[in-house]
């Protein structure tokens, strides 16, 4: 195996990987404005919310050496700035260093230290190193039929010939199980399947534990988890299960430990690998919430790319967190990122209404005890939601018995160990919304739990309104079911744009209830819903693409699928003949045979228009790459909007006008067309408008091609950055606050690193600190702040409250940091602590003496320009007095 391209040192941390519980859309009402999307996620309901970061991305301003960079000049780099932060008083451990396909190094250092590397010379940026934790799944029997007639991968495998061979796959994920039959087990590693690979972290390893989080690197990339073995027979299992593109062969690159989480610094070591490895493609169903293309994982996936490797992402699974929530590296500028639709069918376990003799459908919920195979439930009875922390009462008396539950508004595991701490045996929770779901996050006490659809849950509680007894019959067997949601976008795949206005996600692919390999330890076969199932399709797509297609170019692959992609109509109402929202699906439903034969090329791909206030006039070249003469008739088809809050976006049929230099154009073999297009955006009906639609080219009968766009419509600067929360009380907060920590059990410097990122007092009419530990906290400065959207530059410049002017007359900065992400719910928010010292004229850090002072929060809008002072927000402080005593 070749070695290593990166210098390891311990880590912490966390990163998200991006495949969790299934969840279906709600229904909406007709009409030009749409009902809006789902509240904020229910858990933060009431309470203000906050992550602690400690670990940092400090890129260096070089490129890396995959554009050209000599790796002396970056070993020198690199060593400079170990000098300069020796220099600066910077105080930070060394996790891992970069210099192939992104140049810095990822630190553990206090958030108080990061504006002082900030000013280090040499310094580009600073980022912080996401957290997240691995995923649950639900037990089932494999079946991927229904999802590869959804891309059609079924048809270039059976009519077209095609299987990958030849192609290698690389999957950064939990490992892979190379000994299950279905992946060319068993055997040992390396195998005639997976060929190459590396275990980054070892078993053990959990990022989010301080006892088990240094990585223990071994060359078995063995699968403890299951994660990635489900994700990698989605691209291409054999046997029981048949993926998209059977005949590839994996690299498996292991980032993750059998639980817990990893780190984004892990990411890019694996990526490095992977290149050394002469991957063709690579698959990461792993991502970070609401970030930016500038993070470090979705650069170095660029860089991948400019090397000939195709990449693919997931491009997350918050769409209930609303807008401008995918995350990288699915943002990354020339990656391939990944919605999610929900499969066509389900398979799953079934039991019969005693009372009816109706099939109903279950799926087991989380780590609870499994239903038996046979006999009779307790009678049910209807308890509600079961949300104790939201002052529920339970609506029955489930002692002794089997309690009936709506889903909603609470976690799985209250509502189960709600029902249990009343005396239930077992419970039975119904959707709230159409189709099924896969519900995880319980912990066994000892009891079953399923999950049931909306319909089946209706047909208990009429029987149970009837006033008879309800008993559900465990059968032993299973169904396959339809899904009254299949091939609708998932409600959990996230929204874009990005932040910088790209056009994110780029395609979409089944998602939403998948069933595929799992480790032979763990049973064989598990369906698992996320982003993490789609990008894996799209991954064995693009493998049967370049087997079919092998001259096609890294940068040409994701315009050859977006091309020939298939747009869907609405999740909130099929019936009404309006497509999904771009911003949201993307190109479409990829199509894989679409993407081999087509003829006709579109240029370029998809047209993120940015910020628009007047019509927008495009050039769009149309390849015939026949053998004959086509002609072309060009059209619009525009999709549905969204507009108001971020976190809770409405829709809405707004649509934008496309007007064409020519309607209709002949093209010969081997040659191009230009046509231009004026975009004009729809009235500014609604504040916060994103629209978009699709430029479509038909030849005769075939089948249409399209390139997609979309904007943001009006001022992009509109937006406000720094706004109030309102809790779940309907309290509202005027944040920024000056704060003062007073609880949290854990520390990391000044940051607070237990599970709940600590409490924190406002001091509105300021406060005295004294720059010590007082009573096991920090006592100093905190300003928290909620940010409603990204922000490009966040700064906090220290003023002496004596001569209103700043400690320094030319650089005082307390806080500095690149890119801040927007946060992650309406209610959450970011905290920083000042320690008392400031980066001064000279770059040096500086003490502030005792004294009275104030903190100006100054905010740089996403896409603003710096010299504009109207796209700075500002907030100044309370008066803070050190006093050190």
């Amino acid at each position: 195996m070749a070695p290593h391209r990166s210098r390891l040192a311990p880590l912490a941390g966390l990163t998200m990987i991006a495949g969790l519980v299934a969840v279906t859309p709600a229904s909406a009402n007709e009409g030009s404005e749409l009902a809006p999307l789902h509240p904020a996620p229910t858990a933060e309901n009431g309470e203000l919310t906050h992550q602690a970061q400690d670990l940092w991305f400090i890129e260096l301003e070089s490129p890396p050496a995959s554009e050209g960079t000599a790796s002396t000049l970056i070993d020198d780099e690199h060593a400079e700035f170990h000098a300069e932060a020796e220099d600066h008083g910077l105080e930070y451990t060394e996790r891992l260093s970069f210099s192939e396909l992104w140049n810095g190094l990822s630190v553990e250092m206090d958030d108080a230290q990061v504006s002082t590397a900030r000013e280090i010379p040499g310094v580009a940026a600073i980022h912080p190193v996401v957290r997240h934790e691995i995923p649950d799944h639900d037990d089932s029997e494999p079946e991927m039929d229904t999802a590869l007639g959804m891309t059609g991968a079924d048809i270039a495998q059976n009519e077209l010939g095609y299987s990958g061979e030849g192609l290698r796959v690389a999957i950064m994920d939990t490992g892979v199980d190379y000994t299950h039959p279905d992946l060319g087990g068993p055997g040992s590693f390396p195998s005639e399947r997976v060929v190459a690979g590396y275990d980054f972290v070892g078993d053990d390893f959990n990022a989010g534990d301080p006892n088990n989080s240094t990585p223990a690197p071994g060359d078995d990339p063995q699968d403890c988890n299951g994660h990635g073995t489900h994700v990698a027979g989605i691209v291409g299992a054999e046997g029981e299960v048949t993926g998209v593109a059977p005949d590839v062969v994996f690299g498996a690159y292991k980032v993750f430990g059998c639980t817990g989480s990893t780190t984004a610094d892990i990411m890019i070591a694996a990526m490095e690998q992977a290149l050394a490895d002469d991957m063709d493609v690579l698959n990461m169903s792993i991502g970070s919430a609401h970030s930016w293309p500038q993070y470090p994982t979705a650069v170095a996936s660029d860089n991948l790319v400019d090397e000939g490797m195709v990449v693919v992402a997931s491009i997350g699974n918050s769409g209930a967190t609303g807008l401008y929530s995918a995350g990288a590296p699915g943002l990354g500028a020339d990656v391939i990122g990944v919605a999610a639709y929900d499969n066509t069918h389900i398979r799953a376990s079934s039991a019969d209404v005693t009372q009816s003799g109706e099939t109903v459908a279950y799926m087991e919920m989380g780590e609870a005890t499994p239903p038996p195979a046979s006999g009779e439930t307790d009678e049910l009875v209807y308890i509600g939601r079961g949300c104790l922390s939201l002052g529920d009462e339970l609506e029955g008396d489930p002692e002794g018995k089997t309690a009936l539950m709506v889903r909603g508004e609470c976690t799985f595991a209250e509502k189960y160990d709600a029902a249990l701490g009343a005396g239930a045996t077992g419970v039975v929770m119904y959707n709230n919304i159409p189709g099924m779901f896969a519900g995880g996050g319980i912990v066994d006490q000892g009891a079953f739990a399923v999950g049931i659809s909306d319909e089946s849950g209706a047909h208990i509680r009429e029987l149970l309104e009837d006033g008879g007894p309800v008993t559900l019959t465990w059968t032993g067997e299973e169904t396959t079911i339809p899904n009254p949601t299949g091939g609708l976008i998932s409600s959990f795949s996230s929204y874009g744009m990005s932040p910088d206005l790209d056009l994110k996600p780029d395609i979409g692919a089944p998602g939403g209830l998948i069933n595929s390999t799992y480790p032979m330890a763990k049973g064989g076969y598990a369906t698992v819903s996320g982003t993490s199932m789609s990008a894996p399709h799209v991954a064995g797509g693009v493998a049967l693409l370049l087997e079919a297609r092998p001259d096609l170019d890294a940068h040409d692959v994701r315009g050859v699928l977006q091309n020939t992609a298939d747009p869907t109509a609405w999740w909130g109402n099929p019936g009404m003949d309006a497509l999904d929202n771009v911003h949201r699906q993307g190109a479409g439903m990829l199509d894989v045979p679409g993407s081999i034969l087509s003829t006709t090329n579109l240029y370029p791909s998809k047209l993120p228009l940015g910020a628009t206030e007047g019509p927008v006039t495009e050039t769009l070249t149309i390849a015939n790459d026949g053998d004959e003469k086509a002609t072309y008739e060009i059209s619009h088809e525009p999709a549905l909007g969204t507009h108001g809050s971020t976190f809770a976006p409405s829709f809405n049929d707004a649509y934008a006008e496309a007007a064409f230099s020519r309607t209709e154009v002949t093209v010969e073999p081997g040659a191009s067309v230009d046509v231009d297009v004026t975009i004009t955006p729809p009235a500014r009906d609604y504040a916060q408008m994103l629209y978009g639609g699709y430029l479509t080219v038909t030849e005769g009968e075939g089948e249409a091609v399209r390139v997609p766009y979309a904007a943001y419509n009006g001022d992009y600067q509109e937006i406000e950055a720094m706004t109030p929360i309102t809790d779940g009380d309907g309290n509202v907060h005027e944040l920024p606050w000056l704060t003062r920590i007073t609880g949290c059990d854990v520390f990391t410097g000044l940051e607070c690193a237990d599970s709940n990122g600590g409490t924190f007092e406002n001091q509105p009419d300021g406060a005295t600190y004294t720059l010590d530990w007082v009573d096991g906290l920090p006592d100093v400065p905190y300003v928290i702040a909620h940010f409603d959207h990204h922000v490009t530059k966040l700064e906090m410049i220290v003023i002496n409250e004596r001569t209103g002017r700043p400690v320094h007359p030319d650089r005082n900065v307390a806080v500095d940091v690149d890119y801040v992400n927007r946060s992650a719910s309406s209610t959450a928010f970011f905290s920083y602590a000042w320690d008392g010292t400031v980066v001064d004229s000279r770059d040096r850090v500086t003490e502030v003496r005792d004294g009275n002072y104030r903190l100006e929060a100054r905010a740089l809008k996403a896409l603003g320009d710096p010299a504009n002072p109207d796209h700075w927000e500002t907030w100044t402080s309370p008066v803070i007095t050190l006093d050190r005593g």
